[in-house]
């Protein structure tokens, strides 16, 4: 089964605590700190297999989320790292954030790898709080959530060549013809609602993959029928072969069906105007008589395309249309512009932008952003000296500074996100 196309949530884990704790060895009654940091949470990672072809696999499990570190422990131990997800996806992948839209990256080589959600870090513990002056520090932090994204993938077949043309012009029996592959074949429209790979061997060092792309029809470029599903898959091939009913057997015409699958094309993609194409003209087999097409091959050579009489169905004129499309991918890998290496592990942005904003809502100040949200999480209330810690980190992050804009009071409530406190100028 083909699936091109798949919705999943990805969930970072979060960091271990780091913990508070003093040594306490023989003959040392007033022993250092030996808290522990937590681990750090395991990550949600999108990698490229090479042996896949779809996303089928993503269908049957929405949701992955990554293991969380461990808590840190005295006598100096850090917790255990959680381990990382690793999601296995064809090559060519586009992975999009489904809750903005933005792509994030796109996967086409194997081995690449996208970190989807990124493990929180661990909380420190009260070792990495000594100073010079504060020997014996009380204080430790909680470990950080993992990021959470609503993802899309989509995947765009990498393709050297494409198929495109009108249902039932003989798009899968060519395949089948010049490739092992084996697409569903039968004499009606729309038989092909997936898009199938095959790779053309022409001689030793001498091949590449073609793809047949499922019928166009009239408004495909707007989405009419499946159009997008379709279209979106030529973006990668190179040469484009054009199948067309010459026969006549369905009372088309040749020249108005060319420009119709055209401009589906071209409306989607205008630069899918720069790919090479080839015109195969079809199921000639039928007719058996140059003459009776002459005009159509002329009108084709005419606009300057190079012309093949085809018939899918016994081979004719099959292998000079594949030594042609191979000769045109020559000509474009030749003239590829030197790209930079593909970056093999891709981060992507960060969720939040550090940030913070307040606001007064019935006569509570309210600060919500990234920046309070991490304080908040990172802090045990339970510790008056985490306490202490908390509130200088407002006055350093300058949410302080901008609560006194706002004309905060002695005695005011002050609310982040589930937390709330009363505002005391002392408490600065």
């Amino acid at each position: 089964m083909f699936i091109d196309k798949a919705r999943i949530k990805v969930v970072g884990g979060s960091g271990g605590n780091g913990i508070v704790a003093f040594r306490r060895e023989k003959y040392v009654p007033h022993g250092g700190p030996a808290g522990g940091r937590g681990g750090n949470g395991g990550s949600v990672i999108l990698e490229v297999d090479k042996g896949l072809r779809t996303l089928i696999d993503l269908q049957y499990n929405k949701v992955y989320k990554a293991e969380r570190g461990t808590h840190g422990e005295g006598s100096n131990k850090n917790g255990k790292n959680g381990e990382d997800i690793i999601i296995n996806v064809p090559p060519g992948t586009s992975v999009y954030d489904n809750d903005t839209g933005n792509l994030l990256a796109d996967l086409v080589v194997p081995g690449q790898r996208f970190i989807a959600a990124e493990g929180g870090k661990g909380g420190r513990g009260n070792t990495s709080f000594v100073t010079s002056v504060r020997r014996a520090p009380s204080v430790a932090e909680n470990g950080m959530p993992g990021d959470e994204r609503n993802l899309r993938l989509e995947l765009k077949l990498l393709a050297d060549v494409g198929l495109v043309g009108y249902p039932n012009v003989g798009k899968s029996t060519l395949l089948s013809v010049v490739s092992a592959a084996k697409p569903k074949i039968a004499d009606y429209h729309f038989t092909t609602l997936k898009p199938s790979l095959g790779t053309v061997y022409l001689d030793v060092g001498e091949s590449f993959v073609i793809a047949d792309l499922p019928g166009l029809i009239e408004g495909a470029a707007q989405g009419q029928g499946l159009g997008h599903e379709f279209l979106r898959h030529i973006e990668r091939t190179k040469v484009i072969i054009h199948v067309i009913d010459v026969s006549g057997y369905e009372g088309r015409d040749p020249i108005e069906d060319f420009h119709d699958i055209n401009k589906e094309l071209f409306d989607y993609r205008e630069r899918l105007k720069d790919l090479p194409q080839l015109i195969a003209l079809n199921k000639f087999d039928l007719i058996n008589e140059k003459e009776l097409v002459q005009d159509v091959i002329d009108y084709f050579e005419d606009l300057g395309f190079k012309v093949f009489l085809i018939s899918a169905a016994t081979g004719y004129g099959t292998t000079e249309l594949m030594r042609q499309a191979y000769v045109l991918l020559e000509e474009v890998w030749a003239n590829e512009p030197e790209t930079k290496d593909i970056e093999m592990v891709i981060v992507p942005p960060p969720i939040d932008d550090g940030t913070f904003e307040i606001t007064k809502e019935d006569g509570i100040f309210v600060v919500s952003g990234p920046i309070p949200k991490k304080l908040a999480i990172i802090t045990d209330f339970s510790s008056k000296e985490s306490l202490y810690r908390f509130q200088g980190l407002l006055k350093k992050h300058g949410i302080i500074k901008e609560l006194k804009k706002m004309g905060v009071q002695e005695g005011d409530t002050i609310r982040f996100d589930d937390l709330m406190f009363e505002y005391y100028p002392d408490s600065e």
